[in-house]
């Protein structure tokens, strides 16, 4: 029964490339064709495969339908909250979880720094869009003519001397993180804190959440903030494998 189960897994990242034949479904799964045609009409039955007019084999609508339901029903706080919670131990840094709503950005988690000093942030407060690491990463993550649109129709606050002053150089700080993959805020909202953050993806590679440590610099310097960038990353690398439900890889990689 479980090498049974285990060719009928071994159809769907085939029929994930596209529509197979019968002889192709065989020859992948090194079986006859029998065998494959036995498999792939049970699959059938279930909705996790369609045999196509054309006598071909494409995924089925129940598998979709199901994958929509698992992402949808999955509370990415609640997967992400233990990590936060880890890295608030590991660092001692105020940590906050964020997501993209409309044209806002949204802390939905957030665990107070170990220190007597503590940030103005709370749970539901939207957060500047032009300075925010954790806005930056998933206004980073939007599609290029979404995101011109949206730096051509923000306001952009001068909060300090080195907050973003117009749509040009928001455009351009965009780009460089959604290169480089992680963002940060150096005095860009208030002068004395600093911020670094990394993204949460999602099952299908997007950016679903953003996450990031904040110090006022009379804790800790901005090139010691940054120096916890690693720690940052692996923490985003682990939540995302969690949400996702992916294999897990090497959390030094990039």
């Amino acid at each position: 029964m479980s090498q049974s189960v285990e060719r009928a897994l071994g159809i769907l990242p085939l029929l994930a490339r596209g529509p197979a034949g019968l002889g192709e479904v065989a020859e992948e799964l090194g079986v006859h064709k029998s065998t494959a045609l036995r498999l792939l009409r049970t699959l059938g039955e279930h909705g996790f495969a369609y045999r196509q007019p054309d006598g071909r084999y494409r995924l089925g609508s129940r598998l979709f339908a199901l994958a929509a339901e698992a992402v949808e029903n999955i509370d990415v706080r609640a997967v992400a909250h233990p990590h936060l919670v880890d890295l608030n131990r590991l660092t001692g840094h105020t940590v906050h979880l964020a997501l993209h709503q409309d044209d806002e950005v949204v802390y939905i988690d957030k665990v107070e720094s170990r220190y007597p000093v503590r940030l103005y942030s709370r749970i539901g407060k939207p957060v500047p869009l032009t300075v925010a690491a954790v806005a930056k990463l998933l206004l980073a993550d939007l599609p290029e003519g979404d995101r011109e649109a949206l730096a051509g129709r923000i306001d952009y606050p001068r909060y300090t001397a080195r907050s973003t002053p117009g749509p040009e150089a928001f455009l351009r700080e965009l780009a460089l993180v959604r290169e480089q993959g992680w963002a940060t805020d150096l005095g860009g909202h208030e002068e004395a804190v600093n911020c670094v953050g990394a993204p949460v993806r999602g099952p299908d590679g997007r950016v679903a959440a953003a996450l990031s440590i904040s110090a006022p610099t009379v804790v800790v310097a901005a090139e010691e903030l940054l120096a916890l960038l690693p720690a940052v990353r692996r923490t985003a690398d682990t939540i995302s494998r969690e949400y996702s439900g992916s294999a897990q890889r090497d959390p030094s990689s990039p």
